[in-house]
């Protein structure tokens, strides 16, 4: 495996700003690959599908390419890949769509570790439908999610198991396969938000269980792109149609309106930037992908392990979770220290931090909200060792 921190670093102009951007979480920061692939689609002549002219075959050419990119990262079908603005409206859609069928009685399962994108539309349809909403809950001293509980929570009644892939709040990566059995066995469909885990794992739709996987492209450096990845391709002719043309089949039929092309044609580089992390990787994209994605996994495991370390052994400081399989997105609280203050003072010191009120999620469970909030980081494929040294300095001066 070779991956070169170096290297990748030199892929974003972003980071000449001088800042340490541990604000991850939000999206990482775009690569020139990215930026040059999207501008230049906005240069060359792009129509609308449909045409026999050359404008028209590149825009069709562009949404197939983007769907054969989300493919191979998540190990699917092309055809079962639906493209849109974000996870968050693809997410609104599917429970939109599941939800015309459902009668009172009918149940959904989510977790406290989503993120609301994969919770708030499962709640908003269960109240339309007079359905009913039953909770996975954490375990409040480590972050991790007991898939047990779904043997329990899932029921013949069951119509969804939303559950992520990773948290981006704590960390945190639950062991989906588990969940996803639970539900097979009453027959419920099982939704994953991999949006967190996508830039740090390699992912696989099927060894997950997954019936339906959401991913933000944004979230590893492309554009604020979002598909949904069905395992079962047919499905999507079951399901009631969003798009404007009566005649829709397959995925298109939940894409509302014509693509941003351009941001299509960015999406395709930032797999491909994905693909190339590792400069050793060989053969065909997917397979890059996973060579690349493992190599990442093990260099940010060690720059965890640091910061980690780092955060740990400041009194006035506490860690929110203790997960053993996770992404490198963390939050602590700081004694004594609203959050807001806090990023403000790592913000003076040049790093980028979010404060979280703390009133979501499983946030709102542990109650952090009570204590002034927390502060959230998360590490980049470009964050190197003395950006973290520099953000557990900066931590330690809160004492």
């Amino acid at each position: 495996m070779a991956f070169d921190v170096a290297a990748v670093r030199g892929l974003f102009p972003a980071l000449g700003d001088g800042w340490v951007h541990l604000d991850a979480p939000a999206g990482m920061q775009v690569p020139e690959q990215v930026a040059t692939a999207a501008s230049t689609a906005l240069r060359a002549p792009v129509s609308g599908p449909g045409g026999i002219f050359p404008a028209s075959q590149r825009a069709e050419a562009i949404v197939e390419a983007a769907r054969r990119a989300i493919a191979d990262l998540v190990g699917a079908n092309p055809a079962g890949v639906v493209l849109g603005p974000n996870s968050a409206v693809l997410l609104q859609r599917l429970a939109d769509a599941l939800g015309d069928g459902w009668m009172i009685g009918d149940d959904v399962v989510v977790s406290r570790l989503d993120h609301p994108a994969n919770v708030a539309p499962w709640q908003r349809v269960a109240q339309r439908s007079g359905g009913t909403v039953r909770w996975a809950e954490v375990d409040i001293e480590t972050c991790e999610l007991p898939t047990w509980q779904y043997q329990e929570l899932v029921t013949p009644r069951t119509k969804v198991v939303a559950i992520t892939a990773a948290s981006g709040a704590v960390g945190t990566r639950p062991d989906v396969r588990q969940a996803a059995e639970a539900a097979a066995e009453h027959g419920a469909l099982v939704v994953v938000d991999a949006s967190a885990a996508a830039p740090f794992v390699p992912l696989d739709i099927t060894s997950m269980g997954a019936d339906v996987v959401a991913v933000n492209a944004s979230a590893w450096g492309g554009p604020p792109v979002g598909a949904l990845v069905f395992k079962n391709a047919a499905m999507l002719d079951q399901l009631p149609s969003v798009a404007l043309e009566p005649g829709a089949r397959g995925a298109e039929r939940m894409e509302l309106g014509p693509h941003a092309y351009p941001l299509l044609a960015g999406l395709v580089a930032s797999v491909d930037y994905l693909a190339g992390l590792d400069d050793a990787a060989v053969g065909p994209r997917r397979e890059r992908l996973l060579t690349s994605l493992g190599s990442v996994k093990s260099y940010q495991a060690g720059l965890l392990a640091n910061l980690t370390n780092g955060l740990r052994k400041m009194n006035h400081v506490m860690l929110i979770g203790d997960a053993m399989r996770r992404v490198p997105s963390m939050a602590f609280t700081v004694s004594g220290v609203k959050a807001v203050d806090a990023v403000e003072h790592l913000a003076e010191r040049g790093v980028c931090a979010f404060a979280d009120p703390g009133t979501h999620g499983v946030f709102a469970v542990l109650g952090v909200g009570e204590v002034g909030g927390a502060v959230r980081v998360g590490l980049a494929h470009y964050t190197n060792a003395d950006e973290v040294d520099q953000l557990v300095r900066a931590v330690a001066e809160l004492a």
